[in-house]
């Protein structure tokens, strides 16, 4: 009797994440940003797509996986989570705890969006400005045909620095 494997579905395929992270460096060499560190992540936290352009520091992935984890954990872009809890260090002190430090509050973790407004992933980035790395991510996955939460930047984006 030969055996064979059943697909598991996933949220986000490879295609459509790879397409995301090219978009986003394409942005980020257009706007003339900071080398970046992008993650994609699908609906369960997995890990679908990674890219580390050159003169990024170590600890970019980690920081662009926990903006990711972040905004899946809590069902919501970061650059909310930090507003909602600036004012709420123990909580955000245990969010890291129970994420296992997986849990960047920062702008930069941004939801990807069905078109029936369900998260089936997310984008997480570090290099530059976050409010920058969130304006990547928002605009890579529009450009792909999908929808962000956040749906738009900061209006102020461009002007953030270091």
């Amino acid at each position: 009797m030969a055996e064979h494997l059943i697909p598991v579905h996933s949220s986000l395929d490879l295609e459509l994440a790879s397409r995301i992270t090219e978009e986003v460096i394409r942005l980020r060499q257009h706007h003339q940003l900071l080398p970046l560190a992008i993650a994609v992540l699908d609906a369960g936290g997995n890990l679908v797509s990674f890219r580390r352009e050159n003169g990024c520091g170590v600890m970019r992935f980690d920081i662009a996986l926990g903006k990711a984890w972040g905004a899946l954990g809590m069902g919501m872009a970061t650059r909310q989570i930090r507003d909602r809890l600036a004012n709420r260090p123990s909580f955000q002190s245990a969010l890291a705890t129970a994420s296992d430090g997986r849990f960047i509050p920062t702008p930069g973790g941004v939801l990807i969006l069905n078109d029936q407004g369900v998260a089936i992933g997310a984008v997480g980035i570090s290099g530059d400005a976050s409010d920058k790395d969130e304006f990547c991510a928002i605009e890579a996955i529009r450009a792909v045909g999908q929808q962000s939460e956040p749906a738009q930047p900061a209006a102020d984006w461009g002007s953030s620095g270091l």
